[in-house]
């Protein structure tokens, strides 16, 4: 039996996990790719787009909200056999990530002087990204779109097709980088600009992809009459599992974004070490993303099952597997910094922050990887989508917020000790984690307490 469960783990790992983890390692290529090549150009493009950039992971924190709860959702329904259910789940988030991408694009194409304030108040990095949002404003909508296909691909036992044109569409945005931002083969040098297009024409290819994708027999479709008259059982239930993840991104997600706006404060070095340590973090991270994204599928499809005791099994071994992930992906981060350094094209004083900054980075990625495959995986899978919320609420804005305030602009300390005070906050949520994970609350048919 045990010889049975081990083999079925490791078949579900390799069908959901892994090809997620690579997904998301192409996804933070494209992040790298911008800063390698913007850098070779000038310090100050890589700062000002880093910013800029602040706009995108502020939407996807909306769009992590709509996927997990769809996720939610999706899975038990996928493990019951229940595939009309999974259609009208997906008209009902299309048509809710639809009308919040359309709110980024309004701010990115006509607000986005006001938008960059929030982050720096430096001219020549409000220009700068000002320029970037103005021409990529446009991806958010396709991006919106075609997040939530390759979300109910990866829900539907299409996980890895999901990441083949994902990472397709990242080969396609890092070349196109390359060409029009140095204006290859004759293409204009559009500098910042074209790195903003670039990524506009790969997610427009995205999206075209997912779509024809969709339209093969046995795939899940958005139907025009789930979206035209949504599913009101299924709405209330999404939102009712949803409204606490999502908040639990944007408390999370605004606290993170408030430790850009710290270290966009603290100069221009200070914002180009912060933008290649976060980019490395990253990259080394792909694998405990994929972990906690493929920890909510498996273990919902289990409990969607009713195979309770499989699903808390499998919890165990997800949450073990995260703490080696975690402490192998800190290693790998530690190895790496001599190449990162040689490779970041930074000023003498930046490339001294940064070196401090990967130190920290590689302890945070434990945490990191730990409390997302629980927090964002395995409680949600059953519906326990509060616990997040409170969690992060507490430890980012009643500690690593205002201390990191408190020592950046009144004790006035120096950049790496602010830096590794804001970095606290994963390691300070793990013992609430655990003993939240020891109540196995999360155990438990989510579906059957839908109307």
């Amino acid at each position: 039996m045990n010889k049975s469960l081990d083999q079925q783990f490791m078949k579900k790992l390799a069908a959901l996990v892994f090809p997620i983890a690579f997904q998301q390692f192409m996804l933070a290529l494209v992040s790298a790719s911008d800063a390698i090549m913007l850098g070779m150009l000038d310090q100050g493009y890589l700062s000002a787009v880093s910013l800029a950039g602040q706009v995108q992971f502020v939407f996807n924190l909306f769009l992590a909200a709509m996927t997990i709860g769809a996720s939610m959702l999706a899975a038990q329904y996928w493990g019951k056999g229940d595939k009309e259910s999974v259609e009208k789940i997906f008209a009902v988030v299309l048509r809710i990530s639809f009308l919040v991408s359309l709110v980024f694009f309004t701010g990115a194409v006509f607000l986005p002087e006001q938008v960059m304030r929030i982050f720096t108040s430096e001219e020549a990095l409000i220009a700068g990204g000002a320029g970037y949002l103005r021409v990529v404003g446009p991806s958010y909508i396709l991006c919106g779109v075609s997040q939530i296909y390759l979300c109910i691909m990866k829900n539907s036992g299409y996980a890895a097709k999901s990441s083949v044109i994902s990472s397709s569409a990242v080969i396609l945005n890092i070349v196109l980088n390359a060409v029009l931002i140095f204006g290859l083969w004759n293409a204009p040098r559009l500098e910042i600009a074209g790195a903003a297009l670039a990524t506009v024409t790969a997610r427009a290819a995205e999206l075209v992809w997912v779509i024809l994708d969709s339209a093969k027999d046995g795939r899940i479709k958005a139907r025009g009459s789930y979206l035209l008259h949504p599913d009101k059982i299924l709405r209330r239930d999404f939102w009712k599992y949803t409204t606490p993840v999502l908040g639990n991104e944007i408390v999370w997600g605004c606290g993170f974004t408030m430790y850009s706006v710290i270290m966009g404060h603290l100069g221009s070095d200070a914002v180009a070490a912060n933008s290649i340590a976060n980019i490395a973090k990253n990259l080394i991270s792909c694998f405990c993303l994929g972990l906690g994204s493929g920890a909510g599928i498996i273990v919902g499809n289990e409990l969607g099952a009713g195979r309770l005791e499989k699903a808390k099994e499998y919890g165990r071994r997800l949450c073990r597997l995260s703490v080696a992930g975690g402490a192998v992906s800190g290693l790998i981060l530690l190895a790496a910094s001599p190449v990162i350094l040689a490779f970041a094209n930074l000023s003498e004083q930046a490339g001294g922050y940064l070196q401090a900054m990967l130190v920290m980075c590689s302890y945070y990625l434990i945490g990191k990887s730990v409390n997302g495959t629980t927090i964002a995986g395995i409680f949600c899978a059953g519906g326990d989508s509060r616990f997040g919320f409170w969690c992060d609420t507490v430890t980012m804005w009643c500690i690593t917020v205002p201390l990191g305030f408190i020592a950046a602009f009144w004790l006035k300390l120096p950049v790496t000790a602010v830096y590794f005070i804001v970095n606290l906050d994963e390691i300070v949520k793990l013992p609430a984690v655990y003993r939240n994970y020891k109540k196995y609350r999360w155990v438990k048919d989510l579906t059957v307490k839908m109307s």
